[in-house]
């Protein structure tokens, strides 16, 4: 069985779903609050956390990357995950890109995680992976999801429409490049 990837912050674990995460996945897709700019579709049964983290773990195998848990060292708590996905799919005339995403279980939203574990997965993307870019996107009036993409060094590129919501995109290059 091969070693899982991990990354370690100043406070945060990244590593690797496990279905050993299905329950602390369920409460943060169960939470409507989460769902608010993600088209308010919470899930409903805990096998629905369980079938997304066997397709993220197929992502792992497929394109050797995706979402990933983020712990917090010091209680090893379940707080969300983030991590860069290999989109397949054409959003915003984009297709077959690298995207950097990030949710939350509510009690941690605030506290810096977000920025935290997205400023070591940037870092992962542009320096472990080569990626030429990455992209991101945000629900138009996700005003604290559109601030920590500007934090992290994403531009601004446009709106558009995706599953009738309006959209905003972002493009961050490689500095390397």
């Amino acid at each position: 069985m091969k070693k899982s990837k991990s990354i370690e912050t100043e406070r945060l674990l990244l590593r690797e779903l496990n279905l050993s995460d299905a329950e602390a996945m369920f409460e943060l897709d169960s939470n409507p609050n989460v769902h608010i700019f993600l088209g308010n579709k919470p899930v409903k049964h805990i096998d629905e956390s369980i079938l997304q983290i066997e397709n993220i773990q197929k992502q792992y195998k497929d394109f050797g990357t995706g979402r990933w848990a983020v712990i917090l060292k010091e209680t090893n708590e379940f707080l969300g995950w983030s991590g860069i996905k290999f989109i397949t799919n054409e959003i915003n005339n984009h297709q077959n890109f690298y995207e950097i995403g990030y949710r939350f279980i509510e009690k941690h939203w605030g506290k810096g995680y977000a920025s935290e574990a997205g400023k070591a997965f940037v870092e992962y993307a542009f320096n472990e992976m080569n990626v030429d870019c990455l992209y991101a996107y945000a629900d138009e009036g996700n005003k604290n999801s559109r601030k920590i993409l500007e934090k992290l060094g994403f531009q601004y590129v446009n709106s558009f429409m995706y599953e009738d919501e309006l959209e905003v995109w972002y493009e961050f290059k490689n500095p390397n490049k």
